[in-house]
């Protein structure tokens, strides 16, 4: 489908419905909802205007209320302000659920990208062999996070579920009911989530989408390319974070990440339960039916008995279906096989996990626990901190004691000792897959990695017997650039290379694309990433290794969310390409992922572009030696932009000062503290990369995903490259997925919002600073693109934008009214009775903020 046809198939699916059902909500049987609907475009037109004419929000605000109104008291005005809020909440949450509803019409299911595109090309070009080849040891991993993203809280996330589905069969009184119901319901968490009230949020995506979505893939592939599909290799794994990540979360404990471990378990039989539930009715045949219900007993009682859970396993499965197969093909005509073999697809893709439980660690918290334990213990030299590295190594490497009891000081130490201890377990009931991979974040060492092996002999794990992935996290610019000794110091160690030979010689590297862009700027962390990533691929292929990268990808592209395809289909042929794995977090899991269809057209594009980018242009692709010595450039002169601002005396008293960071812990959202460290004042390192991120897309200023950008085009002119950088613009995929994504980030900004701060006297420089390289950057973006506006390749996704953005002016508008007022109350040190409630305004605000932009956070 062509752009042109794609954007009227959205203004009439999307578009001219929202206006429809939008209409809807005045005639809700709520208090004064009429006019609060009224008043709602009165403000938005009020705003458009405004904003027009140069005036701040709190002239916006105060205009409003004088002209359309004849309220006068303080607290009817903030009474008013949070209806405006509860109703632009709500139609966020309708324009949501009319996109979910389109999906299928706007994005074409069998297009480019998609299993079915692959087919063809496959045939088209004869590649029959090398792609089966490919695909015997390719998969991708999607990893779902507990990172604190997802403003939605269930309750509202199941509405838009339904309402789509109501959407989609034209049933009017269904929607005005869930309109309804919409309309009652609460958006605000009143309480932190736990840890596993996030994991058990998650595993509802798992039953309901990934479950169906992946059987549906797996099932295409295999009527579609044959037998192709290594069994002990799925195309499709599923990874989960809530529960075993507890960076920088004390709350997550050992007891925790078993029970999580445990619902993992019980989630996935119930849907095996369910599916043979559901095949009964059509299995009814002699004999059959009695071998499906001694299957459907066995997992009935591990779901609901406690005397018989644990004793399932996933081949007792497997060959249970297989005779009932048999039995369909040799007795039965075949009927209805496909149904038993779509069954036993899933079975081999999700066995008795659903989904491989990471467990994740800062690298100081493994040097403390280690000090303390050569203190308290003989498993280590009592002098332990004070060696070198090296003799540091050889230390952790010797151990042949176990600590036989836990007597550490701290409940995070001994948590540490206790989930080492605790994966033995989920690996006995949930089967290796269930928890096999140990990450360690802000790993700048080799020892860092050694250290984590040693944890394990000394929490009695054999060598010969540890299977678990080792799994450094390189974030930094600094980290990235280090990756590659680090890399080899552990390649050269005789002891983790025998190690690396039990895991089937494979090294899984987990980049960070969110710190190392909050680090280094945009341009920088992208490109460094790029690089470490060739270097690690070459470093490995010297070694016999196979590197599989993990990239920690938010959703957006300041955190390396965005056309996430496209980046994977840019890699080239110097980058190791034998998996895709990242991470999906809050809001993307429920934008990109939230339906079956959605999930299985972007999981389709996800191993279309692993498989494309190795099988059909590799040599296209990969960047040559003068192209990428122009990317380096571009990035040190971005970086250089980008540090001057980040290194301003006010930078984060700016970012403090004009968002509402501040307020991002109230927001409820998730489990995990906003802020490293314990300090009261917040610094820039203490600075959580997700808050961040957030912040500045609430200001409307979005500066992760541009800043430097502008500038260091301009300095590619000055030097005389432009010519090559317009070439390198057409023919290099990475590079433009880059800008695209850059475009996408820049659409989204809004400065006449923050316009009253250019004058300040302390952070007026700082707001100068951004918004001149905002505009340079889009004029230097328009020249390289030959286009006269951003996002012109992408018309939908752009009114979609724009569409969102219009929706959400007014809780931005208030958002900054209620903070400024909040601020004057502070400069005159004294309390006010409003202050609360305008402090409450400013961070129920964030909430249909970041909804709308969907991959904002």
């Amino acid at each position: 489908m062509s752009n042109s046809a794609n954007l009227q198939t959205f203004k009439n699916l999307v578009a001219i419905k929202f206006q429809l059902y939008n209409s809807l909500f005045t005639s809700l049987p709520f208090h004064r909802i009429e006019k609060t609907g009224i008043w709602v475009s009165l403000l938005l037109l009020n705003c458009e205007d405004g904003y027009k004419k140069r005036l701040s929000p709190v002239q916006i605000i105060e205009d409003f209320f004088a002209k359309q109104t004849s309220i006068t008291n303080p607290q009817e005005k903030l009474d008013v302000l949070f209806r405006f809020v509860q109703y632009v909440e709500r139609q966020v949450v309708l324009f949501d659920a009319l996109e979910d509803a389109a999906f299928k019409q706007i994005n074409d299911m069998n297009g480019k990208g998609t299993l079915k595109h692959l087919s063809l090309e496959i045939e088209k070009q004869n590649q029959e062999e090398i792609v089966f080849k490919k695909m015997n040891d390719f998969c991708i991993q999607l990893v779902l996070t507990a990172h604190p993203t997802q403003f939605y809280r269930d309750a509202v996330l199941g509405i838009i579920h339904d309402l789509s589905s109501a959407i989609n069969n034209n049933n009017e009184n269904q929607i005005y009911t869930y309109l309804q119901q919409l309309g009652r319901t609460p958006f605000f968490q009143q309480q932190k989530p736990t840890p596993y009230d996030e994991a058990i949020s998650l595993v509802w995506y798992l039953e309901n989408v990934f479950y169906q979505a992946s059987g549906r893939i797996v099932s295409y592939i295999k009527n579609n390319f044959s037998s192709i599909i290594n069994l002990n290799n799925p195309i499709i794994k599923m990874g989960f974070w809530p529960g075993g990540d507890r960076d920088g979360n004390p709350f997550v404990k050992a007891d925790i990440t078993l029970q999580v471990a445990g619902a993992l378990r019980s989630a996935i039989i119930k849907c095996y339960y369910t599916d043979v539930r559901k095949l009964k009715r059509r299995l009814t045949f002699k004999d059959v039916d009695i071998a499906l219900a001694k299957l459907e007993k066995r997992l009935y009682n591990n779901l609901f008995i406690p005397d018989y859970q644990f004793d399932l396993t996933r081949d007792e499965i497997i060959i249970a279906l297989n005779e009932i197969r048999s039995q369909l093909i040799y007795e039965h005509s075949n009927l209805f096989v496909n149904q038993v073999e779509e069954l036993i697809n899933k079975v081999e893709l999700f066995g008795l996990h659903f989904a491989s439980l990471d467990i994740r660690q800062d690298s100081s918290i493994h040097e403390q626990v280690l000090n303390e334990l050569a203190v308290k213990t003989n498993l280590l030299n009592k002098n332990y901190f004070e060696l070198n590295d090296v003799e540091k190594i050889n230390s952790l490497l010797s151990i042949n004691q176990h600590l036989q009891e836990n007597i550490l000081s701290n409940d995070v130490y001994k948590d540490t000792i206790d989930v080492i201890k605790t994966i033995k377990t989920i690996q006995k009931y949930n089967g290796e897959k269930g928890c096999n991979r140990y990450i360690i974040s802000h790993c700048n060492s080799a020892l860092n990695v050694i250290e984590v092996y040693g944890l394990f002999l000394i929490s009695g794990w054999e060598k010969t017997q540890m299977h678990i992935d080792i799994i450094p996290l390189f974030e930094t610019i600094d980290d990235l650039q280090r990756a590659e000794k680090i890399m080899k110091e552990l390649y050269e160690n005789e002891v983790y290379r025998k190690h690396l030979q039990q895991r089937q010689n494979k090294q899984t590297i987990m980049l960070g694309f969110s710190d190392g862009t909050k680090d280094g700027g945009y341009l920088m962390a992208n490109w460094c990433i790029y690089k470490a990533k060739e270097l690690l691929t070459a470093l490995s292929n010297n070694y016999g290794i196979d590197v599989l990268f993990f990239d920690g990808r938010g959703g957006p592209p300041a955190r390396g969310g965005g056309k996430t395809h496209q980046f994977y289909a840019s890699m080239g042929k110097n980058i190791s390409n034998k998996e895709i794995q990242l991470t999906i977090q809050g809001q993307t899991i429920s934008s990109n992922f939230g339906t079956i269809e959605a999930a299985q057209y972007n999981i389709e594009q996800l191993i279309h572009a692993g498989i494309a980018n190795d099988i059909f242009s590799p040599s296209k692709i990969t960047l040559e030696k003068k192209q990428e010595e122009l990317l380096q450039l571009l990035s040190e002169e971005s970086y250089l932009a980008y540090i001057q601002l980040k290194e301003h005396p006010y930078f984060v008293e700016y970012l403090e000062h004009a968002s509402p960071l501040r307020f991002y812990a109230e927001t409820n959202i998730g489990s995990r503290p906003t802020k490293r460290g314990g300090s009261s004042k917040l610094t820039f390192e203490d600075l959580r990369a997700i808050p961040f991120v957030g912040a500045w897309s609430q200001l409307k200023q979005n500066v992760t995903g541009f800043y430097g950008v502008g500038t260091a085009l301009k300095k590619m002119e000055q030097s005389g490259k432009w010519n090559e950088l317009q070439t390198l613009y057409q023919n290099s995929l990475f590079f433009k997925t880059l800008i695209d994504n850059c475009e996408m980030v820049m659409q989204k900004c809004f400065f006449p919002l923050t316009l009253f701060l250019s004058h300040h006297e302390k952070y007026g420089e700082i707001w100068n600073m951004v918004y001149d390289e905002f505009e340079l950057t889009k004029s230097y973006i328009q020249k390289l693109s030959l286009n006269a506006e951003l996002m012109h390749d992408y018309p939908v996704e752009k009114l979609s934008i724009q569409m969102r953005e219009r929706i959400v002016l007014p809780l931005l508008t208030i958002q900054q009214y209620a903070f400024t007022k909040i601020r004057e109350m502070e400069e005159q040190s004294a309390e006010f009775p409003h202050k609360k409630s305008l402090e409450k305004l400013v961070m129920r605000c964030s909430f249909g903020i970041i909804n709308a932009g969907r991959n904002s956070a």
